[in-house]
């Protein structure tokens, strides 16, 4: 009798703590933007994050979606795929708004160039892939980010569909997904190698990377996710692992200050 109990506890605290890992991964990835975002409104000043940290994410999520259709895997990564997404529309659209508000120049760009009434906007008419390279992912409103990320969903899509039966494709499509992601820590390893410092940078942000890509990386292997899943988290735990040797080393042994010395902190993952 007591053993029943025993096992039927153990059984409730097993699935107690799946719920809780589940949960964690459902919503901890948009966790570290939460702060970001209020600061955002609250400075109404958006120029310290980087709104490419929102195109990686948004490529990645959209891939690994897709690649479920042709690999299943667990669920709650499905629904973190889904709110990151979401997650990420809303800050493109908190730092379009803050920019426009303080837009000095008299044009603003757009991924869609369309005819304007606005002598102080002056906006040339163009076709539909007719815009400027230069300004690409620096667009002034919120809908021509979404009118990208749904023509990219929508190519995507029907490449995916096209191609679903073949498993190169959709072994690729997976390890596409999860190592745009993985790769999300280059650019603020690269800035603070080109400034030979981590000033501005948040530690605590860093160290809230590493701890929650190290349980990601864990969390794929005990729900033996793909092999494309715990082979990028690990490379993502590296990058966050040589993020944190870089404050330690330039800190140490500080280097003679670049031009550019100050790095904004979420040019890779938007502290």
């Amino acid at each position: 009798m007591e053993d029943e109990v025993f096992e039927q506890l153990l059984q409730v605290f097993n699935q107690l703590v799946l719920w809780i890992a589940a949960g964690a991964m459902i919503f901890g990835g948009v966790v570290p933007y939460i702060p970001q975002y209020r600061d955002i409104r609250r400075t109404q000043n958006a120029e310290g994050f980087s709104t490419y940290v929102c195109l990686v994410l948004l490529v990645a999520n959209i891939l690994r979606i897709l690649f479920r259709f042709g690999r299943y895997f667990e669920t709650p990564l499905l629904w973190q795929s889904i709110i990151m997404i979401v997650t990420m529309l809303t800050m493109l659209n908190l730092c379009t708004s803050v920019r426009m508000a303080a837009e000095l120049s008299t044009k603003r760009r757009s991924f869609l160039a369309t005819d304007s009434k606005d002598e102080e906007i002056k906006v040339p008419k163009r076709l539909f892939l007719d815009f400027e390279w230069a300004y690409f992912w620096s667009w002034s409103r919120f809908v021509d980010y979404l009118q990208c990320v749904v023509g990219f969903t929508l190519l995507a899509a029907y490449v995916t569909y096209l191609l679903l039966d073949s498993p190169v494709y959709v072994e690729s499509l997976g390890f596409l997904a999860v190592f745009t992601e993985a790769m999300l820590g280059m650019p603020q390893l690269y800035c603070n190698h080109q400034n030979k410092s981590t000033e501005g940078m948040s530690i605590k942000m860093v160290a809230m990377w590493t701890s929650g890509d190290t349980f990601k990386t864990f969390y794929f292997l005990l729900t033996q996710a793909p092999v494309q899943f715990w082979t990028c988290g690990l490379l993502q735990v590296g990058v966050d692992v040589a993020i944190l040797a870089q404050v330690y080393y330039y800190g140490r042994y500080p280097q003679k200050p670049a031009s550019h010395a100050v790095s904004h902190t979420s040019s890779a993952k938007a502290l």
